[in-house]
């Protein structure tokens, strides 16, 4: 029943679902001059209480204005080589998102290559940002703000390889914070969070702890996933022993006291995969494939799109899987334990996807989704119009 409601649907320019699955996405393109499509993120950029994307693409981070999508440049050329990540976060209470962002991407060098920027505004954002350049590692790959306190936050970044690294063998990855002064063009200090994983490759600022102000970092490479936590001004490491090696990971809840994790194994992996933790605990217990029909998975994000006070699952991947497709899903419980999950296309087939982000675009109380495609060179949104 749910195959051919969903099949029905590909008819049409709306994605719909079944009656248990509740909501219907409606896709716009909002740029499809693409070139990458490295990163995204949502926030606001100009104050005027509108979340607007953000996006990292090969020479150029810009930014889609919101409500009319108008594109605005806010860094080009800063590097010979190209963009590869962006981080966008209101850090000071002051309503507009602080932009950092990384460049010089260079997998095959671990000596030499990449490049991490604070982007300082001018008083008209729609214009050119200035780029202060700070000290960084080789192959910068992933950045995220990550708050470690009330008021207080840092540029978490984490690298690919190692510095030297060999095949993925060698120094360890640093994974560093770096602190934000008054003055941006002054010393950033520096934190080495953590140094033993060899190949990495995301991170998710989430809330694994809820009793603490400070944010966890789930952080996922080759060798698994482990949980970075701050407290009285130090970090402190714990591993998932379950995690296999990962390439995305991202916290999500089925309620209140029932936190899980999503994961693509392996790095770049063809499977989405669940771990959940027995109820009231924070230790995972229990792990289950989701979707072993994904190539080159990239992409994860997790939120209640359907309004029930369960999150769901959003997975992309950029490599045609075994039935010569690309695309976003979305994956839902059909249970309280979420022993029983279902799925169904976002965009069958018109989405090669580099990443997805998850935001209130129009301020309906209803999430919708981005997603910036690679070999489909288009950046989208998915209107969420459930009911």
């Amino acid at each position: 029943m749910l195959r051919s409601l969903i099949t029905a649907c590909l008819f049409s320019t709306t994605v719909c679902f079944a009656a248990d699955a509740t909501p219907k996405f409606k896709p716009q393109t909002i740029d499809d001059t693409v070139e990458i499509g490295y990163g995204t993120a949502i926030g606001d950029v100009n104050g005027d209480g509108k979340p607007d994307i953000l996006l990292a693409d090969k020479k150029e981070f810009v930014w889609y204005q919101n409500p009319t999508w108008q594109r605005h440049v806010i860094a080009e050329n800063l590097t010979e080589r190209d963009n590869v990540c962006i981080a966008a976060r209101d850090i000071d209470g002051d309503g507009k998102v602080e932009i950092a962002v990384g460049g010089q991407w260079n997998p095959g060098d671990t000596l030499n290559s990449g490049a991490v920027f604070y982007l300082d505004p001018p008083a008209d954002r729609t214009q050119l940002w200035e780029p202060i350049p700070l000290p960084n590692q080789p192959v910068i790959h992933r950045m995220r703000w990550v708050k470690l306190e009330d008021n207080k936050f840092a540029l978490v970044v984490s690298p690919l390889h190692g510095k030297g690294n060999k095949k993925g063998e060698g120094a360890g990855v640093k994974l560093i914070a770096y602190e934000k002064p008054a003055n941006p063009q002054d010393t950033w200090k520096q934190t080495v969070i953590e140094d033993t994983m060899h190949i990495t490759h995301n991170l998710d600022p989430a809330q694994w702890l809820p009793d603490t102000p400070a944010e966890e970092i789930l952080y996922a490479g080759r060798e698994g996933a482990m949980l970075l936590t701050y407290e009285n001004g130090k970090w402190s490491t714990q591993k998932f022993p379950l995690i296999e090696g990962s390439g995305e990971i991202r916290m999500g809840q089925l309620s209140a006291d029932s936190p899980f994790i999503a994961t693509i194994e392996p790095l770049h992996g063809d499977r989405l995969v669940l771990y959940q933790t027995a109820p009231g605990q924070k230790k995972i217990s229990k792990r289950q494939i989701l979707d072993d029909n994904i190539k080159a998975g990239h992409a994860i994000a997790t939120a209640d799109l359907f309004g029930d006070g369960q999150q769901e699952i959003v997975a992309g991947w950029r490599t045609p899987n075994k039935d010569q497709k690309v695309g976003v899903k979305v994956y839902w419980a059909t249970d309280a334990s979420g022993k029983h999950w279902k799925s169904a296309w976002i965009d069958d087939n018109g989405m090669a996807c580099e990443d997805i982000r998850l935001g209130d675009l129009n301020g309906d109380g209803k999430i919708d989704i981005v997603a910036a495609g690679r070999n489909s060179h288009n950046l989208k949104i998915y209107w969420n119009e459930s009911k």
